[in-house]
Parts: C-alpha cells; sequence; structure tokens
C-alpha cells in the first residue's frame, strides 16, 4: 500500500505549521496585546467583545465553507484548491495580527477586528478542507487511526515548538532588534514559512482514493433565473441543515467536543499568566509545556496499539478519569514544580487520547451520514472541528478576557500588585470550571453515542452492498 504510506507522511507532516500558526493566535495573540502591546483596560474589553464576535462569527460559516468545499468539483480535487486559497491567506493576515501600526484606541480596535476576521475566514478555508480529506483517504476505521494519530503527534509538535520557544526567541529578538514589536513580528514570519512548507508537502503528497467513493450530485442552482448571492447562500444553508439535523451522532460529537475542548482552552489559555503571576517565574513556562505536550505525544503514539486491545468506550472513560485526577491535584497543588508537572502531566495525557478519540469519532460520522442521507459530507462534516475549536476558543477567551481584568492581572504593572483574591479567582477559572466541562463532554457521549466498532463495521458492509462504496 505505496500510497498509504505516502499520505500517512505527507498529510500527517502537514500540520506542523498549521498548529503553530493556530496557537500563535489562539494562545498568543492574547499575550501579544496585554504585554507586548500593552493595551488598555477598555481597549481590552473592546478587544475581548471582538475576539467573542469573530469567533463566534467564523464558527457559524465553518458548517457553510463545508458545503462549499463538499460541492467543489476541480481537476486538483474538492480538498487541495482550498487548503492552497486558506494557507496563503492566513500567512498574510496572521503577520498583519502580529504587526504594531503604531494604532491605539478606537482606530486599533476597528483595524483589529478586521484583520481578525479576515484570518478567520481564511483559516477556515485551510482547515476544513485539510481534516476533511481524512475520510476520503481511507474507510478502514484502524488506518485512520493511524493516520489521524501521526496528524494529531505533528499537531502537538507544531503546539510544543510554539509553546516552548516563543517566549525565548521573542525575547533573544527583542535584545538583538531592540524592539519588543518587532521580535513577535519575526518569531510570527518565521511561523508563517513553516506553515507555507508543510502545506505543500500535503497538497504535492497526498494522493485521494477518489475511486472508492461513487461519484454524487449536489444541489444545483441551475433555474431560468441568473443564480444570485442570495440564492447561493440559501442553497447552502438549506444543505447544511438537511445534513446536521438528520446526522444525530455527528450532532452529539459536537456537543460533546465543545463542552470538552472549551475546558481545555480555558485551562491551557492562562498558562502564561499562571507562571508569571501565580508560580512567580515565567521562564518555567516554556519548559513546563514542553514537558506535558511531550506526554501528550506520548499518549498519541500509543493510542493506536491500545486501541486494538481497549473498545473506544473503555479509552474515554479511562482518559477522562485520568484528566479530571490531574485537575484535583493542580487545583491544590502548591507552587512545586514537580507537582504541579505530575498534575499537567495526567492531564495532557488523558487530552491526548480523547483528542484522537473526538476525532475518530467524528470521521465515523461520515459514514453513518451516508448512509441516512445517501450522500457523503467529508468537508460539511469536519467543518464542525474548527466550529468546535474556534467557538470552544471564543469562551475561552470570553472567559480569560473578563477574569484578567477583574483580577486585576491585565492592570498590575508588578507582580506583586496582584492580590491573592485575583490569583485564587485566575485559579478557579482555570483549574475550578474546566473539569465540570469535561466531565460533561463525556456524559454526553455516554448517554447519546452510539457507533461503536460493531455499528460502523455494519454500516460500512450496508453501504458496500448499496454500492456507495468500493473496496480499497
Amino acid at each position: 500500500m505505496k500510497d498509504d504510506t505516502r499520505n500517512h507522511y505527507a498529510f500527517g507532516l502537514g500540520t506542523i505549521g498549521r498548529d503553530m500558526l493556530y496557537t500563535m493566535t489562539s494562545m498568543f495573540l492574547i499575550v501579544y496585546l496585554t504585554e507586548i502591546l500593552n493595551l488598555s483596560d477598555a481597549a481590552m474589553w473592546w478587544i475581548g467583545g471582538i475576539f467573542v464576535f469573530a469567533r463566534i462569527f467564523d464558527a457559524v460559516n465553518d458548517p457553510i465553507m463545508g458545503v462549499i468545499v463538499d460541492n467543489t468539483d476541480s481537476r486538483w480535487g474538492k480538498f487541495k484548491p482550498w487548503i492552497t486559497v486558506g494557507a496563503l491567506g492566513a500567512a498574510v493576515f496572521t503577520v498583519l495580527l502580529f504587526t504594531d501600526f503604531g494604532l491605539r484606541g478606537t482606530q486599533y480596535a476597528i483595524l483589529f477586528g478586521f484583520l481578525y476576521i479576515l484570518w478567520g475566514i481564511t483559516f477556515t478555508m485551510n482547515d476544513i478542507s485539510y481534516w476533511s480529506m481524512l475520510p476520503a483517504l481511507s474507510t478502514e476505521q484502524k488506518e485512520r487511526e493511524k493516520i489521524g494519530s501521526f496528524a494529531k503527534i505533528c499537531a502537538s509538535i507544531g503546539l510544543a515548538v510554539v509553546v516552548v520557544g516563543i517566549i525565548p526567541v521573542t525575547s533573544a529578538l527583542t535584545e538583538s532588534t531592540g524592539s519588543a514589536t518587532r521580535a513577535w513580528q519575526l518569531a510570527t514570519i518565521g511561523v508563517v514559512v513553516l506553515l507555507l512548507a508543510g502545506q505543500s508537502i500535503t497538497l504535492f503528497g497526498v494522493r485521494e482514493h477518489r475511486g472508492v467513493f461513487k461519484k454524487e450530485k449536489r444541489f444545483s442552482l441551475k433555474n431560468e433565473d441568473t443564480p444570485t448571492v442570495w440564492k447561493l447562500i440559501v442553497a447552502i444553508l438549506k444543505d447544511l441543515l438537511k445534513t446536521l439535523f438528520r446526522n444525530d451522532q455527528l450532532l452529539i460529537t459536537t456537543v460533546a467536543m465543545v463542552l470538552f475542548t472549551s475546558g481545555y482552552f480555558i485551562t491551557t489559555g492562562f498558562g502564561v499568566h499562571f507562571f508569571k503571576y501565580a508560580y512567580g517565574d515565567e521562564g518555567m513556562y516554556p519548559v513546563f509545556g514542553g514537558v506535558v505536550i511531550l506526554v501528550q505525544i506520548v499518549a498519541m503514539v500509543i493510542f493506536p496499539a491500545a486501541s486494538r486491545k481497549v473498545s473506544r468506550k473503555k479509552l474515554y472513560t479511562w482518559a477522562t478519569l485520568i484528566v479530571l485526577v490531574g485537575y484535583v491535584i493542580f487545583f491544590f497543588s502548591p507552587m512545586n514544580i514537580f507537582i504541579l508537572g505530575l498534575s499537567a502531566g495526567l492531564l495532557f495525557f488523558g487530552q491526548g487520547f480523547i483528542n484522537i478519540l473526538m476525532l475518530m469519532f467524528l470521521a465515523d460520522t461520515v459514514e453513518y451520514g451516508q448512509l441516512k442521507l445517501g450522500r457523503r459530507n467529508e468537508a460539511t462534516t469536519f467543518a464542525l472541528q474548527p466550529f468546535i475549536m474556534k467557538f470552544s476558543s471564543a469562551v475561552s477567551v470570553g472567559v480569560m478576557n473578563a477574569v484578567l481584568i477583574t483580577s486585576g492581572i491585565n492592570s498590575a504593572e508588578t507582580v506583586s500588585d496582584v492580590t491573592a483574591g485575583g490569583l485564587l479567582q485566575m485559579r478557579l477559572a482555570m483549574l475550578g470550571f474546566p473539569p465540570i466541562l469535561v466531565l460533561a463532554g463525556y456524559l454526553v457521549y455516554r448517554k447519546w453515542f452510539r457507533i461503536d466498532e460493531a455499528y460502523y463495521s455494519r454500516i460500512l458492509a450496508e453501504l458496500k452492498e448499496r454500492g456507495d462504496i468500493r473496496d480499497e
């Protein structure tokens, strides 16, 4: 299976730069705004509103983009054209977001909102088309697990590189250039170069198995009138709602993922501020982050072997318990790096398993939806992944922004300016609220998700009998 090996590596390697870029904006853009540009509390309230609005807008736009990708028919397929356009656009707007134009106040807020919305739209183009390619590479669950696990490992490497390297790199660049804003811009340009390099590997290396799937009829706007933009939007929304509400397993997966991811993002989003104001040594954050992400990667490496011996339901149960134990230890831990490391290691180890499980649950709903709807909707289905990420990110940024302001952290000139009450408020938001969301997501899955290994095999057999899928 030469193509399978080729796809295994070419697909996964493409996400290293992607996740470096996403980590820059999702985790460190707010650090750039508060610690580098030193925006006022008033400005940050506006920025916080823009964050939430833009991400919710972009999250709603994701499924619409999924329908557009699913209805794309080009000589390069339906995924690669959007991967290309999205990568180029996201590259440009990411650099602009980390550029100091010398503006502040209302002028900066307007410019920021404009750039951030455009960044979201272009990253959506790339993200949806990239991940929705996964179900088109194989219909075998174990093969998907291998491809998906390697892609998630590469994504975690991209995350780790930024988490571990961004503070040391920008500090060194600040010293050499004499400008912190210039340093962050240069670091961002470096990330963008790696994004484009990785995406080129995917674009030229991945070979889709197009002959496996029956060619399907898509919605059409051909009639007596000239199609208008409004008619296009209405047709897309009708197609989208039909896909979402008739695929109940997709909706259940979405709810479970939103709950888990929101909790996870809130916790990780406070990382830099926790080590600067609670632990008292910002320099430990890259080391700490690198170690716990390494634990996450280890979990992803062993996932395929674990899934061959233990059912997905049991894996999710054990992973959730490990995450919750990690939260409890972390919350009550003294400022001891070894105890903090142990608790975070447990949290990230369990998260590594859940991350891949959620991806596999999402992939399996493609065939479930095909059985019910009579057609494959890879992009529409996987549009829910960036929707989930951005919606969850909007929740986390909204929580973070409010807590950083009301706790006094944003306005603090020195570490000693933050009160014990402010630190407790941050700790409750970072470690007290998220485990409730994690547990809620697990309970939703256990109650309503029913695509286990046996049921998926029956779905696949029926699709092959119907002629919708051919043997690979």
